[in-house]
């Protein structure tokens, strides 16, 4: 009988972690953003003053899934939250009922630290993923939203100096699908 079990990660998983990141990133088409290691996943897990967290599926004694999460705030609601950053379950094990255990523990832990709520981000042309967090999760898509990022450390200036015209023209075109999205909601 197969054993799925559960439990958070300690820094001897490094190296189960940093093959299940590799996995993902080949799934997502990143392998090209992947600069961490097993050490870095190492120190995480040591160091004491890191909000990182990772919850580890297991197939009878075999790494198979992870999830790694962090606390956020929500201003709004005046209470941490915990974001996903990472959810991965290797594809022989999917549609097995391991990527919704990992959820609902994820869940059961948000409920239990008192938060007020749990957020990740999905590839928008992950159509799997996307279904199983709305159908199967109860999740809901937040379409007038979109991610921001700085990667820290790469060529900040090459943002800044972006004459003044580009910037507006690229906060326009970001504002054009958010606004014909309220027009749907208001009509």
């Amino acid at each position: 009988m197969t054993q799925l079990s559960l439990r958070f990660a300690t820094p001897e998983d490094a190296d189960a972690i940093y093959r299940l990141v590799l996995a993902l990133a080949k799934y997502e088409r990143l392998e090209h953003e992947v600069v961490s290691s097993s050490e870095d996943f190492r120190k995480l897990l040591t160091d004491p003053e890191s909000s990182v967290e990772v919850l580890l599926a297991e197939w009878d004694g075999k790494t198979i899934g992870f999830a790694l999460f962090f606390e956020n705030f929500s201003t709004f609601l005046a209470k941490p939250g915990l974001y996903l950053e990472d959810l991965f379950v290797e594809p022989d094990f999917q549609a097995k009922g391991v990527g919704s255990a990992l959820v609902n523990r994820l869940l059961e832990i948000a409920k239990e630290r008192n938060y007020g709520r749990v957020e990740w981000a999905v590839l928008d042309w992950n159509a799997p993923a996307i279904k199983f967090y709305t159908e199967k999760i109860g999740a809901k898509l937040m379409s007038s939203w979109r991610i921001c990022r700085v990667v820290v450390g790469e060529s900040a200036g090459a943002s800044a100096s972006a004459s003044g015209s580009e910037n507006a023209e690229s906060a326009q075109s970001l504002r054009e699908p958010l606004n014909d999205e309220r027009r749907k909601i208001n009509d």
